[in-house]
């Protein structure tokens, strides 16, 4: 494997924006999924709102979803081409980081009581599994924004 000087892999931005854009693109692929009918995942997910399915839902919370993952995946491979993208990498990972780790937390120490309507099911595959995937996606695309940065050429100084 070819090795930059200063022993940085050369591989390294791309291979994490590729994690991070293929992260947003699987997510994007969910929601539209979950937009044409699809409900494997959902009722877990969504609770009552899965079973109702009222057009703002399917608008906003599945195709609008949907769409902005599709927008995280081009800012993905945006981030080695443009400093402006890199900020918006930084905000992407703060705020998915912020949405994993909050609910969580809140979750695991009852911070807040629980809506009736939130089942054992939901608060568990939330636990599980929604809370780990958004904490990988900000993981992803901070590790993504941080070896982008990395990987431009520095201005030669006199």
């Amino acid at each position: 494997m070819k090795r930059e000087p200063g022993g940085t892999d050369a591989g390294q931005p791309a291979l994490w924006g590729r994690v991070a854009g293929g992260w947003a693109v699987a997510f994007a692929g969910l929601h539209f999924y979950w937009a044409l009918g699809g409900d494997v995942g959902l009722s877990v997910s969504a609770g009552p709102l899965a079973a109702e399915r009222p057009l703002w839902f399917v608008v906003a919370g599945l195709w609008g979803v949907g769409a902005l993952c599709l927008l995280g995946a081009l800012l993905a491979w945006l981030l080695p081409r443009s400093v402006p993208a890199r900020w918006l990498g930084w905000g992407v990972s703060a705020l998915l980081l912020a949405r994993g780790i909050g609910v969580e937390v809140l979750l695991l120490t009852n911070a807040t009581p629980l809506d009736a309507s939130v089942s054992e099911g939901q608060r568990a595959w939330t636990l599980a599994l929604w809370n780990p995937w958004f904490i990988v996606g900000g993981l992803a695309f901070g590790l993504a924004t941080l070896r982008a940065g990395r990987s431009q050429p520095q201005p030669a100084t006199r």
